[in-house]
């Protein structure tokens, strides 16, 4: 739920800049158009320097969704300009986690250089989760004092279960090798068999031959379902019992708090925004554990009284609106440093 803040929409034009339009960009991208005068570049490659060029001299401020290639471009352009900027950063643009060849520190060097004048000089670094703002410091050699903490927020009312809960565990995300070894699915699937009377199920688009590989490790009460529109990702979440967010690193993750809205008990590691999603609302797995991650799917299982509590936390911890109010704070301060 949106909501109405005294601002008119001709005050502040917004250039609002993305290379994927996942649903937590979305939701800024409503925000914002909600608000102000809104224009938007996809970011496609070097193409598209000029579109971004176009739009900051348009602009009052920039508005970039992680802080990779096309973060870089729009901050140097917005410093050229004399044009304020915010940069949103998601967990890739902040990690370094070499073991599994994870987050924009461990690409090349010039890759990394854009990432660190992304963060050095935006005129604010907008990071979902307090962890975050710690690797941004050490990673990119930065002070920090244009970070701020501004979490993801989620809808209540649209997240919410109804369904009858059935014996079925659920994880969420794209089923490509980078994304296999960070969200932890083999441990997921091996955990499976441990527990061969529950139902498995990974949700997400199969992006390579990485779904292969995990299907010869699966014992049949695993399933694999592709793609599945945002309706039926939410039935899914109602039915599940028990949600598993198993990575090696995350941001805050989006489908685990909209997997808590909706009541389902949460299993995680104890890496960056897990925690901070889950509190003492779930149960706890070292990264790669597969009978410990097991064990503690069954305590789940048991105690699915805990999954109201998770709901509350999120619906009080992380509510779009607080989101929304944050973010148009930050703008209209920002302009108003240039008054």
């Amino acid at each position: 739920m949106l909501i109405k803040i005294s601002l008119k929409k001709q005050e502040i034009s917004v250039l609002f800049v993305y290379s994927s339009f996942q649903s937590f960009v979305k939701k800024d991208f409503e925000i914002l158009k909600n608000h102000f005068i809104l224009k938007e570049v996809k970011w496609q490659g070097k193409r598209d320097i000029f579109k971004i060029l176009s739009g900051v001299l348009w602009s009052d401020i920039t508005y970039s969704w992680f802080a990779s290639d096309h973060a870089f471009i729009t901050v140097l352009l917005s410093r050229l300009f004399k044009r304020k900027s915010i940069v949103i950063v998601g967990g890739v643009d902040a990690a370094y986690v070499p073991e599994i060849n994870y987050g924009r520190f461990t690409q090349g060097f010039f890759k990394r250089k854009m990432t660190v004048f992304a963060l050095k000089h935006a005129s604010k670094v907008l990071v979902v989760d307090p962890s975050l703002k710690d690797d941004v410091i050490k990673n990119a050699k930065v002070d920090g004092k244009n970070i701020e903490y501004v979490p993801t927020g989620y809808d209540p009312d649209y997240w919410k279960s109804k369904a009858k809960k059935e014996n079925i565990v659920l994880t969420v995300g794209g089923v490509v090798d980078s994304v296999v070894k960070r969200k932890g699915f083999k441990t997921f699937v091996k955990a499976a068999e441990h527990i061969p009377n529950l139902k498995f199920v990974i949700v997400g688009k199969h992006i390579d031959s990485s779904v292969n590989a995990l299907k010869e490790i699966s014992k049949n009460n695993v399933e694999f379902t592709g793609f599945v529109s945002d309706e039926e990702l939410l039935r899914w979440y109602q039915k599940s019992k028990v949600y598993c967010q198993l990575s090696r690193y995350e941001g805050l993750p989006n489908a685990l708090c909209e997997a808590m809205l909706c009541e389902c008990v949460p299993v995680g590691t104890k890496n960056c925004g897990i925690p901070t999603a889950i509190g003492k609302t779930g149960f706890y797995v070292k990264y790669n554990a597969e009978k410990e991650t097991a064990d503690a799917i069954s305590k789940a299982l048991k105690n699915q009284n805990f999954g109201k509590k998770a709901r509350d936390r999120i619906k009080t911890n992380f509510p779009l609106n607080s989101r929304e109010t944050k973010l148009l704070k930050i703008i209209k301060s920002l302009i108003n440093e240039g008054d």
